[in-house]
């Protein structure tokens, strides 16, 4: 069964999950770095078909295959989408062996408590369902923290581990991804007390659930090596929160048995401008950089 062959690619394939799921907010500034002004598209709806041809020039590069990528993030739309004449779902595992994940979060709400909540998701119900039928193993979902404040972070843990159990219900595996701002001055404080708060959800979940953990590369390397080892859980994927692929590289090759989740680091160095065969060197030469990375560990 496909999905039981997925499941042993995410937990134990060699490689990195790519991050394709810039969504409407975070799409001008993917397309400017990719050499895209935002004069060229005169709406939401040119916007998202540009993103969309970068995207499917990413996943139909050569290099962009399960052996290096274990898995794709994908936006909603994408998934509503079509790459290589198939629903691209369907085309990420059955054409390139990539593992589809999907992200569900309809954003963040304004900071409290030195955190940003995810919004409230209404509808989530029925995007698992569709996600079901496309194709989907998994889902992502993305929360923020700001400060080592220890009632907010416990706030953002439990609210990510309720949604988390409403996917498992429909037979996703939820990505909990409580994003650590690299800026702050209390990162290394707020990651300890992260790491807590993860734990005990985890120490709570009924033994037959698996969840994945994304989190900021962490201060002190191997922080979240308990988590990675915790049989609650199916893998553990680094976010690049914007340090460079050099530097996110380095940080991870450090942390035993996480494995990347980039997104604007795997797309660094890539332009619209490029000929194929100039783009597909450069998301190559990212893929191997990025895979030895997640392997090195």
């Amino acid at each position: 069964m496909s999905n039981e062959h997925q499941a042993e690619q995410v937990r134990s394939g060699k490689g990195f999950i790519a991050a394709l799921d810039q969504s409407g907010g975070s799409t001008p500034k993917a397309l400017r770095l990719y050499g895209v002004e935002e004069n060229a598209y005169g709406n939401d709806g040119e916007m998202f078909d540009l993103v969309h041809a970068m995207r499917t020039r990413i996943a139909q590069a050569p290099a962009f295959t399960g052996d290096k990528v274990v898995g794709a993030i994908l936006f909603e739309m994408t998934m509503d989408r079509q790459m290589g004449g198939k629903p691209t779902a369907q085309f990420m595992w059955e054409d390139r062996g990539v593992v589809p994940f999907l992200k569900v979060d309809k954003g963040l709400a304004e900071e409290e408590k030195g955190v940003q909540m995810m919004k409230p998701m209404p509808d989530l119900d029925a995007l698992l369902e569709r996600a079901v039928k496309a194709g989907i193993f998994g889902t992502k979902m993305r929360s923020v923290i700001n400060a080592a404040n220890a009632e907010g972070i416990k706030a953002v843990v439990a609210q990510q581990f309720e949604v988390g159990k409403q996917i498992l219900g429909h037979g996703l595996v939820p990505i909990i991804e409580p994003e650590v701002t690299i800026s702050i001055a209390d990162k290394a404080e707020a990651e300890g007390i992260l790491l807590a708060e993860i734990k005990a959800q985890l120490d709570a979940l009924p033994g037959d659930q698996q969840v994945m953990l994304k989190l900021t590369l962490p201060e002190a390397a191997n922080h979240y090596k308990p988590l990675v080892d915790h049989p609650r859980v199916m893998r553990v994927v680094a976010l690049s929160g914007g340090y460079s692929r050099d530097e996110a590289n380095t940080r991870l090759s450090q942390n035993t048995g996480m494995i990347a989740s980039f997104s604007r680091a795997l797309t660094e160095g890539l332009s619209a401008q490029q000929s194929d065969d100039e783009f597909n060197a450069t998301i190559a030469a990212s893929i191997d950089s990025i895979y030895q990375a997640s392997i090195a560990g």
